[in-house]
């Protein structure tokens, strides 16, 4: 069983940044690709950003240029680094990894930029 637990979440300021984690544990998986998804109150949940294993990345419309998606594979470990945050990114965040054709989700980390 996989499971993935998120981090980083918190309170920040229009402009500011926030680094997300998240931490795949379980054993001999091989989870591909691993990702962002967000959603805020009243709003279907969307793609933030996905990688590959190969290093292939997909970004949201909303978020090329500000964010950025990195995954160290050691360690199991995918980040988001955010910058120049808005209000419009307030959301919960959730991390997704897929291993053949199962899906997992994390708990969701709220993030919330103040304007």
């Amino acid at each position: 069983q996989v499971q993935l637990v998120e981090s980083g979440g918190g309170l920040v300021q229009a402009g500011g940044s926030l680094r997300l984690s998240c931490a795949a544990s379980g054993s001999g998986f091989s989870l591909n690709p691993m990702g962002w998804y967000r959603q805020a109150p009243g709003k279907q949940r969307e793609l933030v950003a996905t990688l590959t294993n190969g290093g292939s990345t997909i970004y949201g419309d909303s978020v090329k240029g500000r964010f950025t998606i990195s995954r160290d594979n050691g360690k199991n470990t995918v980040y988001l680094q955010m910058n120049c945050l808005k209000p419009e990114d307030t959301a919960v965040y959730y991390c997704h990894a897929k291993m053949s054709i199962f899906d997992y989700w994390g708990q969701g980390t709220q993030v919330t930029v103040s304007s």
